[in-house]
């Protein structure tokens, strides 16, 4: 079976906020049209990953190749319009803009005029987001806010989405919604590397799993090696 090409590869990279270094030596590599999950206990450095990359938070030593082509020292705003998206933990929606207005706002660094036709689409994968339309994006429930960031995201057609704890304060019924939701990034050829709380659905749904501890890539393998790993398991699923 041929193997898919890198889309992501990072190389030794040491990354923190100041003088307090959280990543330590990460080596991490992305086949594209992927998805990986990360786990890790809390402040092991999982969200800084996804920073890291994004560009948010700079790195100290080390380098980040996305698409073949080194980024370490892009803006996220660069790295935005190459494909490569964040979507952070917390709602980062505008809670008195609509939805519509919202996907509009996720497009705001395009300049075509196909914006239009690309809400359209999001509206056929998330019907309820069309019945939605004209509320505020404020009024929405968790999951349904969720949702919609996830189709702004897709308003920048990513080839990479980094999606920080989506299911984070959900509950167990709408987080089903939330990670419907990520399912669609992925269908629509999205390469995904998702940080998450729930680690047994997120091995669920991923095809490869890392834990993070202490800023290093400590273990890996497919989800469903990462779901019957008894050390996996008993450390960070909470299962025996």
């Amino acid at each position: 079976m041929a193997v898919e090409p890198s889309i992501l590869a990072l190389r030794d990279v040491h990354a923190g906020y100041g003088d307090i270094e959280i990543l330590r030596g990460i080596d991490l590599e992305l086949p594209q049209g992927t998805m990986t999950a990360v786990i890790g206990s809390n402040g092991a450095g999982k969200s800084t990953l996804l920073k890291t990359i994004f560009g948010s938070v700079g790195t100290s030593s080390g380098t980040i190749e996305y698409l073949g082509q080194d980024i370490t020292g892009l803006a996220p705003t660069d790295r935005l319009r190459r494909g490569l998206v964040l979507i952070p933990q917390g709602r980062s929606n505008f809670p008195e803009m609509t939805v519509e207005e919202n996907l509009e706002m996720g497009a705001f660094i395009r300049n075509d005029p196909e914006v239009s036709r690309d809400i359209n689409a999001n509206y056929e994968r998330f019907p309820l987001l069309r019945e939605r339309r004209h509320q505020q994006a404020g009024n929405l429930s968790g999951g349904e806010q969720q949702m919609l960031e996830m189709a702004m995201a897709l308003m920048l057609s990513p080839k990479l989405a980094l999606v920080d704890e989506p299911s984070l304060g959900l509950s167990a019924g709408v987080q089903a919604t939330v990670f419907d939701s990520i399912g669609e990034l992925r269908r629509a050829g999205t390469t995904v590397l998702m940080v998450e709380q729930n680690a047994v659905q997120a091995l669920k749904i991923s095809d490869a799993g890392i834990v993070i501890e202490l800023g290093r890539v400590s273990a890996r393998g497919s989800g469903v090696d990462m779901l019957n790993d008894p050390d996996v398991r008993r450390a960070y699923l909470g299962l025996a």
